[in-house]
């Protein structure tokens, strides 16, 4: 019926997205979502221009980065994806996943994404690790992160600076940038007055 894979997953996903009132929050995974799964660039990728064309505005792409785990996000990046899906992406971060892997556990700080992200993308949702309790560093610092975005966003100069801005720097505090080993020492703070409180209730 259709002449491409993707004009059938866009039809698809279209119709169910008006039959469920388009709500505010629809989001389509698709077949290629990130670089290294497009041929041969997400650019000239033909299946993500057909989403791009065919898929409803109101509908969320997710896009996992450069690869499905992907150590750094940079604004280059999204900016070609952006323009390849004629949206933002929401990205699927799987820096902590490891459903794939359960010997691989990270416990390190929210890294690697250059500053001034937020404004290119419309969500941005974090695989945790399987271990519940491994994934309070990566939480935390999620949200550390995510307040020097929103300053950031209030202070546009500041934006996309990533190739000025170390992304592992120590000078936070003093700029009001995001520092992941100042961070994580906040982290690591509020983790351990969290195990004491708990080691301090009945039963434990």
């Amino acid at each position: 019926v259709f002449p491409s894979l993707a004009q059938a997953q866009a039809s698809v996903a279209n119709e169910v997205y008006q039959e469920l009132g388009q709500p505010s929050v629809f989001l389509f995974c698709p077949t290629e979502y990130c670089s290294s799964l497009c041929s041969p660039s997400p650019s000239q990728s033909c299946y993500l221009q057909t989403i791009g064309q065919e898929l409803l505005p109101g509908i969320g792409v997710i896009w996992t980065g450069p690869k499905v785990v992907s150590q750094e996000l940079s604004a280059v990046l999204l900016e070609e994806v952006e323009a390849v899906l004629r949206r933002c992406p929401v990205i699927w971060d799987n820096l902590y996943a490891n459903d794939y892997d359960c010997r691989r556990v990270f416990l390190g700080p929210y890294m690697g994404r250059a500053p001034g992200l937020m404004a290119r993308l419309h969500g941005l949702l974090l695989n945790p690790n399987c271990e519940l309790q491994a994934n309070f560093i990566p939480i935390h610092t999620l949200g550390t992160w995510f307040r020097s975005e929103l300053g950031s966003c209030a202070h546009p100069d500041r934006a996309g600076m990533e190739e000025v801005a170390a992304l592992g720097d120590s000078q936070g505090a003093q700029d009001g940038s995001y520092s992941p080993q100042e961070a994580l020492e906040l982290a690591l703070c509020d983790w351990v007055a969290e195990i004491n409180q708990q080691a301090l209730e009945p039963g434990r």
